[in-house]
């Protein structure tokens, strides 16, 4: 089994990286090889929007990186995706990401059969998370991605994927925030979680 989690955070290593190691560290204690693949490492074009893919099935781009990312998406059984929440959607990098990804997409799903997850990080408890979970589940399942939850084998509590916070309480009208996602015992929970539920998905042989 091989594990490709994309990074989407315009800070590499930060909270969203941190809680994508979570994920890989229960799909690598489950056998898979694991690769933690930061975005803002790369160089991405926009899509020009010049209709290329709806007749083959590759991208007119060719002189930046999304080569790379597009070979070890098309090498991997699972794709954990992860962005904080910029104004109730994903960064501005992970959305020119997605985008380019669509020349795996038109003429066929080229990644069809996988196995995929989803996860974000935001300042407030209440700050868009769910919002971003939709968002990045949807474009796994527009690429024919199965994709899985945070949900434990008893029920308990569960999401789309996994969400973090950096709130941790009010002290009058001052915010009291955590020093990192480490310290969200329920996000730490969730990814593990995720991670476990995505190799589980992976040995059941769903591609």
């Amino acid at each position: 089994m091989k594990v490709l989690a994309i990074n989407g955070s315009h800070r590499k290593g930060k909270n969203t990286a941190e809680m994508l190691r979570l994920v890989l560290e229960e799909v690598s204690a489950a056998g898979a090889v694991t690769e933690l693949l930061e975005i803002t490492d790369y160089n991405i074009s926009p899509c020009r929007s010049c209709n290329h893919c709806l007749k083959k099935p590759e991208c007119s781009i060719t002189d930046d990186d999304m080569g790379i990312i597009a070979g070890k998406m098309l090498a991997a059984d699972g794709i954990v995706v992860g962005s904080p929440v910029y104004f109730n959607n994903v960064t501005g990098l992970m959305k020119i990401f997605m985008d380019r990804t669509r020349s795996m997409h038109m003429c066929r799903n080229m990644l069809s059969g996988r196995v995929g997850a989803a996860l974000t990080h935001a300042g407030l408890r209440n700050g868009g998370q769910e919002a971003v979970l939709a968002i990045l589940g949807n474009f796994l399942k527009s690429h024919g991605i199965e994709v899985v939850d945070s949900r434990n084998k008893d029920g308990g509590v569960f999401n789309q994927g996994a969400m973090g916070t950096m709130f941790e309480d009010l002290d009058g009208d001052t915010i009291i925030w955590k020093k990192g996602v480490a310290d969200d015992t329920l996000a730490v929970r969730e990814c593990r979680q995720l991670g476990r539920n995505l190799a589980a998905r992976l040995k059941a042989g769903r591609r």
